[in-house]
C-alpha cells in the first residue's frame, strides 16, 4: 500500500476483517503523509465497526507516535550503516547520535530512499481477538540491548506521571526525540482506562514490535457473550443428528462391535454410503483402484476416519445446504479441508492427523453456517431476546455476519459431544497462537488452510499470515504460498469435477 492510487479505504473489507477476526495490515517503507492520513481513515472505520469511535483521537495518536518512532529507528540503521558505525558499540553509538538528528533531518529524502532500498518497513496490524483490539507496529530492525533498556526506562518513568504537566517538568532526556512522545502515549492510554499491561515494546530476532491491547467496551463484550450463549442454548431447536448416524456412532464406541456391523449399519443409509464411497475414492486416499464395497471402504477408512466422516456428514445434514449462501460456505469449508489435508501430507506427513485436519477444515465455519438462514425460528428467538434485553440491533447483525462465529461453532461442537480436538480447531481457527499445546499442529493447519482460501480469493495478503504459523511450516515467502496454492487448487478442482 505504498502508491497513492491504492489509498482507498475499503469499508466492507474492514468490517469483514472485524467480524472474522482476520488482521488488517498496512505496510510502508517511508511513511509519507498520505499513508499517515490513510492509517487514520482505516482506524476510524475499524473503531466505528466495533462501536469504539470515541477512542479515535487517542488511538490515532498512539499509532502515529509508534509508527514515527519505528521510522526513526529505520532511519537510524541506514544512517549508522552509511557512516560505518556499529549501533551495538557504545562509542560508535555516542558518536553517531551526536549529529544524527541534524544530518538526517537536513537530508531526509536521501535516508528514506536508503530505507526503501534496504527493505526496512513499518507495518501496522489491527485485529480483534477474544473481544480485544490488538494493535501492532513492527519494523524489521532488531533493537539493541542498550536501546531496549532506554525505551523500557522511559516507559517505566512515564507510568509514574498522572498528567502532562508532571511529565514536562521531569522529562529531560530528549536526545532521540522519543522520550516525551512515549510519555504522552502512556498518558493517552491511561485516559481511556488502560493499565500498563496493555502496552509494551519488545524485540524478536527479526523485528521490533510495539503492542497495544484494548478490551472492547464491557457492555458490548457482555452483549456479544450473552447472544453467543443464547444461540448455543437454543441449539436444541435444531434437529438432532439423524438416527442412523447416532446408531453408527454407538457401534463405533462399542468395543464389542465388528467392522462388518459398522459397515452393515452404514449401508442402511444410502446417502451416507454414497458419501463414504465418494470420499474413499477421492484424491484424499489415493487408491490404486475404485472401491465399490462399503465393507472394504470401512476397512480402508478405519475407525478414526469413520468417526470424522460422521461428524462432517451429520453436521451438514443438520445445518443443511439448501441456499446459495450455505452452499458457498460449505464449498469454502471443503476447499479448506482439502488444503489442510495436503498441508499435512506435504509438510508433516503425520497420518494420524490427516483425517483430523480434514474434518476440522470442513467444520471450522459451522458457527457461520448456523446463521446462514438455517432455521428462521432460532433467528427469530435471538431477535426477540435482543428486543427484550434492549440490546442494540447492530450486536445481532455483527454476530449473524460472523463476529464470534469461531466461539459459537466451538460451543455447538461441545454441545454435540464432538471431541476436544475438533472443538479446538473450530474455536481457534482465527487465533491459532492461543490454541492449547496438545492441538497446536491441528489448529495451525486448519488456520493456514483457511488463510490460503482467503488469500486465494484476495481477501488477505501475505503479510496478514501469522508469522509463527508460517515458521512452523517453514514457509518464508509469498512465492512459496503462490506455488503451493497453484498445486492445491488444481488438485481440488480435479477432485470436485
Amino acid at each position: 500500500m505504498s502508491g497513492a492510487h491504492e489509498l482507498v479505504v475499503d469499508e466492507e473489507k474492514i468490517k469483514k476483517a472485524v467480524r472474522s477476526g482476520i488482521p488488517l495490515t498496512i505496510t510502508s517503507y517511508t511513511l509519507p503523509h498520505e499513508i499517515e492520513m490513510y492509517i487514520e481513515e482505516v482506524l476510524t472505520v475499524f473503531l466505528r465497526s466495533v462501536e469504539q469511535e470515541n477512542l479515535k483521537d487517542y488511538v490515532v495518536y498512539c499509532v502515529q507516535e509508534l509508527a514515527v518512532n519505528a521510522k526513526k529507528a529505520n532511519t537510524k540503521r541506514v544512517y549508522f550503516m552509511e557512516r560505518g558505525l556499529d549501533l551495538a558499540n557504545p562509542e560508535d553509538y555516542k558518536l553517531g547520535m551526536a549529529n544524527f538528528k541534524e544530518e538526517t533531518l537536513g537530508n531526509i529524502a536521501h535516508y528514506l530512499q536508503l530505507q526503501k532500498e534496504k527493505g526496512l518497513y513499518i507495518k501496522l496490524s489491527l485485529q480483534i481477538k477474544k473481544n480485544i483490539i490488538h494493535i501492532e507496529i513492527r519494523n524489521n530492525v532488531v533493537v539493541t540491548k542498550t536501546e531496549l533498556i532506554r525505551i523500557h526506562d522511559k516507559l517505566a518513568r512515564s507510568r509514574q506521571y498522572n498528567n502532562l504537566e508532571d511529565a514536562l517538568s521531569q522529562v529531560l532526556d530528549d536526545s532521540e526525540g522519543a522520550g516525551l512522545g512515549l510519555v504522552i502515549l502512556v498518558l493517552m492510554l491511561k485516559k481511556i482506562g488502560l493499565d500498563e499491561d496493555c502496552f509494551d515494546i519488545l524485540a524478536t530476532d527479526k523485528e521490533t514490535v510495539a503492542r497495544i491491547a484494548i478490551p472492547l467496551d464491557q457492555a458490548q463484550v457482555e452483549n456479544v457473550s450473552i447472544l453467543a450463549t443464547t444461540v448455543v442454548e437454543n441449539v436444541n431447536s435444531l434437529p438432532h443428528f439423524p438416527e442412523n448416524i447416532l446408531l453408527v456412532q454407538k457401534l463405533i464406541n462399542d468395543p464389542k462391535s465388528e467392522m462388518t456391523d459398522i459397515a452393515r449399519q452404514i449401508s442402511m443409509d444410502p446417502s451416507l454410503t454414497a458419501d463414504l464411497l465418494k470420499i474413499v475414492n477421492s484424491a484424499q486416499y489415493m487408491l490404486a483402484k475404485k472401491v465399490d464395497s462399503i465393507a472394504e471402504a470401512v476397512k480402508l477408512v478405519g475407525i478414526r476416519g469413520i468417526k470424522n466422516l460422521l461428524f462432517s456428514y451429520g453436521t451438514q445434514k443438520v445445518l443443511g445446504d439448501d441456499t446459495a449462501d450455505k452452499k458457498a460456505l460449505w464449498e469454502h469449508s471443503y476447499r479448506t479441508a482439502f488444503y489442510a489435508f495436503n498441508l499435512i501430507k506435504n509438510f508433516h506427513k503425520d497420518n494420524n492427523l490427516l483425517d483430523d485436519v480434514y474434518v476440522g477444515g470442513i467444520l471450522h465455519d459451522m458457527g457461520k453456517i448456523v446463521f446462514a438462514n438455517v432455521h428462521p425460528d432460532l433467528l427469530n428467538k435471538i431477535k426477540e431476546f435482543c428486543t427484550e434485553r434492549n440490546l442494540p440491533a447492530s450486536t445481532f447483525e455483527d454476530l449473524s455476519a460472523g463476529m464470534n462465529h469461531a466461539e459459537i461453532g466451538a460451543l455447538i461442537a461441545e454441545k454435540w459431544n464432538f471431541p476436544d480436538s475438533l472443538a479446538a480447531s473450530i474455536r481457534y481457527h482465527h487465533d491459532p497462537l492461543s490454541a492449547p499445546a496438545d492441538y497446536k499442529e491441528l489448529v495451525y493447519t486448519v488456520y493456514l488452510a483457511n488463510m490460503f482460501c482467503e488469500y486465494e480469493k484476495g481477501n488477505v495478503f501475505f503479510d496478514q499470515f501469522e508469522q509463527d504459523v508460517l515458521d512452523y511450516y517453514n514457509i518464508t515467502s509469498k512465492k512459496q504460498i503462490d506455488s503451493l496454492l497453484q498445486k492445491f487448487s488444481s488438485g481440488f478442482q480435479k477432485e470436485t469435477r
